[in-house]
């Protein structure tokens, strides 16, 4: 088995065994918001400590620091109060509220934030895509938990177009 190369002046990673999450599924609006959402993010696993510095490396730093997020208890359930990140800790707020079930909220201090829908890590490829697609419209008036009811809706409705015919 090879050794890993070591870093330039021949020193050891400080953490040789640190694993990095690929790059965020996500999509933003392409312009200011003028709904509820400024895009959805599709995590692949429901580990919040793996996907946020992901996530939040992916976040224009023009807006700031993330600094909080906000998330729905039920859909983050063993999420840790804190999460590092490169170069500081984000706190982790657990929100009961039906609202923020399948949303992040990105609080970057007084420079601005997110907010996201959470697109289940479990959801299908298509249904995925459309979530990023409306969720990314700037004209989208629906909150995560609508645009989320919406999309799903009309996959369901499709799917059973298709195998009961017209």
């Amino acid at each position: 088995m090879d050794s890993p190369t070591p870093p330039a002046g021949n020193r050891p990673p400080s953490d040789a065994h640190t694993y990095r999450m690929p790059l965020a599924r996500l999509r933003l609006t392409p312009e200011a918001s003028h709904g509820p959402l400024d895009g959805a993010w599709w995590p692949r696993c429901d580990a919040l400590e793996l996907e946020l510095p992901a996530l939040v490396g992916s976040l224009d730093p023009g807006r700031g620091t993330v600094t909080r997020v906000t998330v729905g208890a039920a859909a983050w359930p063993d999420a840790p109060l804190t999460v590092s990140a490169p170069d500081h800790v984000i706190e982790v707020v657990l929100s009961d509220a039906t609202a923020e079930e399948h949303a992040i909220t990105l609080d970057c201090g007084t420079l601005g934030r997110w907010e996201l829908l959470v697109v289940p890590p479990d959801e299908p490829a298509g249904t995925a895509e459309c979530l990023l697609t409306a969720a990314a419209d700037p004209w989208n008036p629906l909150s995560a938990q609508r645009t989320l009811a919406h999309v799903e809706d009309s996959f369901g409705r499709e799917g059973a177009g298709e195998q009961h015919g017209p």
